[in-house]
């Protein structure tokens, strides 16, 4: 197997304080998931984070914060948290995820350090609804819009396995495609107790299938990552996902779950012959 993998990693520096109603997700305040909740993880912690990715190949790093979007108090915290890591860890392309966000907003990431922002569309315009009804599908895709405007790197993905069709599959890749994302993060529905979906139904071929799918309807995109779930999901045919399109993988730990070890990872690049990417656009 001849290609590059890219690395990234992600960093929750706050946690479980979103008051959205996103059924798949963790981190709102209303499911009451036994998981961590801190308003503001520490710059060292962030940083040893940052450092750590480097050093096993990581060339993206990922600052999330969990809301709906993007206000004065948070964006001014990821600024600072950017403006640190660019003089720290200079080699990291440092990505933003922070919910919906205004065309001035990205601006001013875009002046602090952040190369790329992450904003998922989830699922269909249409199965949107079942998900999630405190914000729409359509403030997730005007704040794509904005990221390509800023003249960020747009980061945009979903979830497979929520009850989905495979018409909202499609739809939602269709969608994708409009977006013209430069890496599309596909996770895989990691099912807590504490959420009201159902477990993920998805078994690893139909997963297979839709990692080759994506790669098939977005071939434009420069990377199409798999990323949450994907342990849980794959099993010990993780390696299989390159074979079916995949070209870059997130390493370490995920929001609100483990991964594996970093090293693992790399072992398993190594076993299949596989190249770390150095450079990334």
């Amino acid at each position: 197997m001849n290609k590059e993998i890219f690395l990234c990693s992600i960093c929750n520096i706050n946690s479980g304080t979103c008051n959205e109603d996103c059924k798949f997700c963790s981190q709102s305040v209303r499911y009451k998931a036994d998981i961590d909740r801190y308003k503001q993880k520490d710059i060292e912690l962030i940083l040893k984070e940052a450092s750590a990715a480097q050093q096993n190949g990581a060339l993206g790093f990922c600052l999330v914060t969990a809301d709906k979007g993007l206000n004065e108090k948070t964006l001014s915290f990821v600024c600072s948290i950017a403006e640190v890591l660019t003089k720290e860890v200079p080699q990291l392309r440092l990505i933003a995820c922070n919910g919906t966000a205004t065309l001035e907003q990205l601006l001013t990431l875009k002046k602090a350090g952040i190369k790329a922002y992450n904003h998922n569309l989830e699922t269909s315009k249409e199965f949107y609804p079942q998900i999630c009804t405190t914000h729409s599908w359509d403030e997730r895709y005007e704040t794509c819009k904005n990221v390509n405007e800023a003249g960020l790197v747009l980061i945009s993905g979903g979830i497979f396995g929520l009850g989905e069709s495979q018409e909202d599959r499609v739809s939602m890749l269709e969608s994708l495609k409009s977006l013209n994302p430069t890496s599309v993060p596909i996770n895989f529905y990691h099912h807590n107790e504490a959420l009201e979906l159902s477990p993920n139904p998805l078994n690893v071929d139909e997963a297979l299938s839709l990692v080759k799918l994506t790669r098939e309807m977005l071939s434009d995109a420069e990377r199409i990552m798999i990323a949450g779930g994907r342990e849980l999901m794959f099993g010990k045919r993780q390696n299989e996902i390159f074979s079916h399109g995949a070209n870059s993988i997130v390493i370490g730990n995920y929001l609100t779950t483990n991964g594996r070890e970093m090293s693992k990872d790399l072992d398993m690049l190594r076993s299949l012959g596989l190249k770390i990417a150095k450079a990334v656009r």
